[in-house]
């Protein structure tokens, strides 16, 4: 199974990880810049598995 992924993609794993990462700082309120890291990170991960999960299911 061969993934690929497009310039469509690009835009919404920025879309969703930017989504992400304001809902997670709005719950959580981090107060270091160590929690502002987690939250990016964990934003980020989420957009890119999200968007191969789609394209695997759409393929």
């Amino acid at each position: 199974m061969n993934i690929h992924l497009q310039s469509s993609h690009l835009v919404a794993m920025i879309s969703i990880a930017l989504l992400t990462a304001l809902l997670l700082a709005v719950k959580f309120r981090p107060a270091t810049w160590r929690g502002v890291l987690c939250e990016a990170i964990i934003a980020n991960v989420g957009a890119i598995l999200a968007v191969v999960a789609f394209e695997v299911l759409t393929a």
